[in-house]
């Protein structure tokens, strides 16, 4: 679990060295989301939420920027709780469904706290941009997560 939740930092802040890949708020890849869901298939939600919540709250300590820890935790719980709910029905070779899913749930947990923070729903404008960008960095970590699965269920 440590190891998963350091490569889940690793990746949290690379990304974030990166530039935007699109001129819209919140809009990013969500690399580290290909950890949770290799977690949640690989060793089960109880230590999927434990490294979630690590890498939460660290990432917003090594960020600097504290705020975040708001929009990361909505965001984080709500795709961890849809992935939850998909584990049930989604077998190894559909776990890209997890990751397109959990994406457009991630948004919508970040877009709450946008409207609660900012005291506006106007935010909402930016919406539907989200959830497409989310669905394409989704099902990108959801392949990376599925091929990671994959390989290592060969390795061992």
């Amino acid at each position: 679990m440590a190891l998963l939740t350091a490569v889940a930092l690793i990746l949290f802040t690379v990304e974030a060295q990166l530039p935007p890949p699109a001129p819209i708020p919140g809009v990013k890849l969500g690399l580290a989301n290909i950890i949770t869901v290799y977690a949640m298939f690989a060793l089960g939600p109880a230590d999927t939420l434990c490294i979630l919540l690590a890498r939460v709250l660290l990432g917003s300590v090594f960020s600097g920027a504290m705020i975040s820890l708001l929009y990361s935790l909505a965001g984080g719980l709500l795709c961890y709780l849809s992935m939850l709910l998909l584990r049930r029905v989604v077998t190894v070779r559909q776990l890209w469904v997890c990751g397109v899913v959990g994406a457009v749930f991630h948004n919508a947990g970040q877009m709450l706290v946008a409207v609660a923070v900012l005291r506006t729903a106007a935010v909402a404008v930016y919406f539907p941009l989200l959830v497409l960008s989310g669905m394409a960095a989704g099902l990108f970590t959801g392949l990376c997560a599925q091929y990671v699965l994959g390989r290592l269920n060969k390795a061992l």
